[in-house]
């Protein structure tokens, strides 16, 4: 289950700027992997200590060191101070709780997002990813292998596009517009599931169709409270005067700030049309009780004068009327089944039928 708001007392009492790793350890070890490159080279690499990464900070080219795995506080601070990120920003990796938000610093700035997508059991991963942007190095901080970026990486080995003649501007650009389109194919499954719950609803009410509903509502509360702080990241991208984002590359952040005002608009829409299918739902069980109460009226109703006349001869006396003649019984039954006939009627020609 999604949680909103999640609590560490470990941080209680703690001074500014301490690193307290909070989440869950979602690998056993922390890996690093380089991507060195310029318009005419290109290094690839996995490296096993910090001494190697620190060898490409002073390079002319533009460096992608991706870290997987932030559980190693020790090495992800090693790696911090190599490259002269405050202490605050620190804290901040390694805080999975941490809200979308960027920061600029006298070297460079620092931004959160939220990873998010469906694995193959459906279940919505919500990974942060943190990156640190210098002059020409850029930083990327994930919980875990595996993410949604290797369209950036192939761009970047079969040098498509701009993105191997400009900087590392244009690289925090590449990734966050990757995190973006990917939030579109977040929205293609929850309309597909929407379709789906409307499709079911029509058909049968079943409980868990309800609670399904319900989760998904959920989802989407979590999705717009990650995507609008992204919003507001990207407009200050675009309209800040910073250090390390271009001219060039601000005109690509303004594009990229309308497909997220698009996502944030289908997330709204979504959560407005699964309201109405929760309200279609109750609906259709309302309506279903009211038939099922109403039938069982009319029998009830039916019954009433027919348990009356049972009653009546039933009761033991002696001398009764007819309770000699050898008639009186199926005689009393068809009086009966009249009578019921005759009230079927009356309802139908009411419309209570």
């Amino acid at each position: 289950m999604l949680k909103l708001f999640v609590k560490s007392s470990e941080r209680l009492g703690l001074p500014p700027g301490t690193p307290i790793h909070t989440g869950k350890r979602l690998t056993d070890a922390t890996a690093i992997a380089v991507m060195d490159y310029n318009e005419e080279i290109l290094e690839e690499r996995t490296v096993d200590t910090v001494e190697e990464v620190c060898r490409y900070r002073d390079t002319p080219t533009v460096t992608w060191i991706n870290v997987n795995g932030i559980h190693d506080v020790e090495k992800i601070e090693t790696i911090c101070s190599r490259f002269d990120i405050h202490p605050l920003v620190l804290e901040d990796i390694v805080n999975t709780a941490q809200r979308p938000k960027m920061e600029l610093y006298d070297n460079g700035l620092f931004l959160i997002a939220k990873m998010i997508y469906y694995n193959d059991n459906q279940e919505l991963i919500v990974e942060q990813v943190s990156f640190v942007v210098q002059d020409r190095c850029l930083l990327s901080f994930q919980e875990q292998p595996g993410d949604i970026f290797e369209t950036v990486r192939n761009r970047i080995r079969q040098k498509r596009g701009r993105i191997r003649r400009l900087g590392a501007d244009y690289l925090i650009y590449s990734l966050i517009d990757a995190i973006v389109d990917h939030y579109f194919v977040l929205l293609e499954d929850l309309q597909e599931q929407i379709e789906r719950f409307e499709e079911e609803i029509s058909v049968d009410t079943k409980p868990v169709t309800l609670t399904r509903i319900h989760n998904i509502k959920k989802e989407m509360v979590y999705l717009r409270k990650s995507i609008w702080p992204l919003r507001e990241i990207i407009m200050r991208l675009e309209r800040e005067d910073t250090k390390v984002i271009g001219e060039t590359v601000t005109l690509f952040f303004r594009d990229l700030y309308d497909h997220t005002v698009q996502v944030i608009e289908a997330i709204e829409t979504f959560h407005e049309i699964l309201s109405g299918v929760q309200d279609l739902y109750l609906s259709f069980v309302s309506n279903r009780m009211n038939e099922v109460m109403k039938a069982l009226t009319v029998i009830a109703t039916i019954f009433i004068p027919l348990t009356f006349i049972a009653g009546l001869y039933g009761m033991n006396f002696k001398y009764m009327p007819e309770l000699e003649v050898p008639w009186a019984y199926p005689v009393l039954l068809a009086f009966m089944a009249a009578v019921g006939l005759a009230m079927v009627i009356f309802f139908r020609r009411k419309k209570w039928l």
